[in-house]
């Protein structure tokens, strides 16, 4: 018996890097699981299923920061498992952006930073929460940053959206608890998923040493140093848990 079995989980973002292991740490204990991204998903969909059983993960191509995208995403859902009782708004755009100036961001890419870290969340807790609130049941875990509590120099667009993502976490705990729905943050420090090593290895390159100096645990982070967190907060353990940061960075920032 999975921890996740007889659930239904949406992990935005999970065709690759971090969202990938999200993926495959929820299928593992148990949960069908819808995989949205930009990115096709389909083999790894394929391969979760031939691992933990025919037809127990689908994908869909989705843009969170659409609206219409979303309402399509959470229908298909719904039509292929029945039920969402589970929402991993991991979608977010980070790995490819250059470090820049404050004063040199393009409002435009300002713009595309809040429309995915920001609006896609919302929308995706504006048409999910729904379905858990008919169910009486539900867990949001949104992805934030450790980065939020030390800041990142030439990243303002970034983190500014992950502290929207605390705000917004909060907001929503207090607003949806009536109706059994718990809402967390999970937090990662900086994580060395395959998307970012072969994204924007210049960031890699400014950032690795003085995080990795500054940490408790004086080494990279893996994206499997998440998952035991991520599953806590998508399973039964933390039915009593709601509005809280997790985060796990091997020490980087001690709250």
């Amino acid at each position: 018996m999975g921890r996740l079995d007889g659930r239904v989980a949406i992990v935005t973002g999970g065709a690759k890097g971090i969202g990938m292991h999200y993926a495959g740490a929820l299928a593992a204990e148990g949960a069908r699981l819808m995989i949205a991204d930009i990115a096709d998903g389909k083999e790894v969909a394929a391969s979760l299923a031939r691992q933990h059983g025919a037809n127990s993960v689908a994908s869909a191509i989705a843009d969170v920061s659409d609206e219409a995208a979303v309402k399509a995403l959470v229908a298909e859902t719904m039509a292929r498992f029945g039920q969402i009782d589970i929402l991993v708004n991991n979608a977010a755009l980070f790995a490819p952006l250059r470090e820049t100036k404050c004063t040199d961001i393009d409002a435009g890419i300002w713009d595309r930073v809040m429309a995915i870290n920001l609006r896609g969340p919302f929308l995706m807790v504006k048409h999910v929460a729904p379905h858990m609130s008919a169910r009486g049941y539900g867990k949001i875990i949104n992805i934030g940053s450790g980065s939020i509590f030390h800041g990142i120099p030439r990243m303002l667009h970034y983190v500014t959206s992950k502290g929207g993502v605390m705000a917004m976490t909060r907001v929503m705990a207090l607003e949806l608890g009536e109706y059994g729905i718990r809402v967390n943050t999970l937090s990662p420090g900086l994580t060395m998923s395959e998307t970012l090593m072969a994204e924007n290895p210049g960031h890699i390159a400014t950032a690795r040493d003085r995080v990795v100096a500054s940490r408790s645990i004086k080494r990279d982070q893996q994206p499997r140093d998440l998952l035991g967190a991520l599953v806590f907060l998508a399973s039964a353990d933390s039915d009593f848990v709601t509005g809280q940061n997790i985060l796990v960075d091997g020490g980087n920032s001690n709250t």
